[in-house]
């Protein structure tokens, strides 16, 4: 008997539809990343990190994030972070050490990492890392922001607040930002003064950053901050410069950039040890 056509177009996109990824081995790899269209969970063998020695002038939030991070390793309650603050000042390589700190204490946690255009899919990523019990997940979304027309933010809360399922207990979600709130300030104005309740115009946005439990802020260094950290790399990675010769070149490279942070710290130090023929890999 001949199949009716609906029978056949069904058999036809099934026939289409590519098989469902099978489960990660999420003991074969100590990161991995999200991504959609088909969704998947690719392992990233070695994490391109700083140690976690190496950052300086951020030793309170390194220190508070530390100690939330080993208390979740080790199955106990931890809370959301978001990290927040000037741009190159540590806050993704706080993220990315801590991770690497840890489980150097034997204490298993994996980092996933979600790109901010793949929020609308975290529901789906959650319903992996559930299925996965075992496992201690610190779900990481880098440079986390919206614009006044974004929609993302509704998918953030089922990490945030959970909804009916709740956040998974072996998952907690790190996120960093120039922003505080996660949105700019002018937008934040622009729609009080447009809205017709100002009161309530963006206060769901803006109450989302309310939703981490650990906020982290991070702020310009100063130049003796600045040295330090091109200091410390110097010594950890066996680059020999006088202390007269650091300080005047690191300050021009610094008046060049017109910028003073933990990132062209870290430039101006990649740039000294190809100089001197010294390797040094990650960063």
């Amino acid at each position: 008997m001949t199949a009716d056509p609906l029978s056949r177009i069904a058999a036809a996109l099934e026939r289409l539809a590519p098989p469902p990824a099978p489960a990660p081995d999420f003991a074969a790899a100590p990161a991995f990343q999200w991504h959609t269209g088909p969704d998947r969970l690719e392992p990233v063998p070695a994490v391109a990190r700083v140690d976690l020695s190496l950052l300086h002038g951020i030793d309170r939030a390194r220190d508070t994030l530390l100690a939330n991070t080993r208390q979740f390793a080790a199955g106990y309650p931890a809370n959301n972070a978001l990290l927040w603050g000037a741009r190159g000042m540590g806050k993704s390589s706080l993220v990315k050490a801590v991770h690497a700190a840890v489980r150097a204490e034997g204490l298993p946690l994996v980092l996933v990492e979600i790109g901010r255009e793949d929020l609308a899919s975290i529901g789906r990523l959650l319903g992996h890392l559930r299925a996965a019990p075992a496992q201690r997940f610190l779900l990481f979304c880098d440079d986390l922001s919206f614009s006044h027309d974004d929609r993302h933010y509704k998918a953030l809360k089922a990490v945030l607040d959970g909804g009916i399922a709740g956040r998974p207990d072996n998952v907690v979600l790190y996120a960093t930002s120039n922003r505080r709130h996660l949105m700019p300030r002018d937008m934040i104005e622009n729609e009080r003064s447009t809205a017709i309740n100002p009161s309530e115009a963006v206060e769901e946005k803006v109450s989302l950053s309310d939703r981490f439990g650990l906020w982290l802020g991070f702020h310009p260094c100063d130049q003796d901050a600045y040295l330090a950290m091109i200091r410390g790399y110097c010594d950890a990675y066996g680059v020999a410069i006088g202390e007269d010769a650091l300080r005047a070149e690191a300050i021009e490279w610094q008046m060049t950039r017109g910028a003073r942070s933990g990132r062209v710290a870290w430039q101006y130090f990649t740039d000294l040890a190809g100089r001197r023929g010294v390797r040094i890999g990650g960063g």
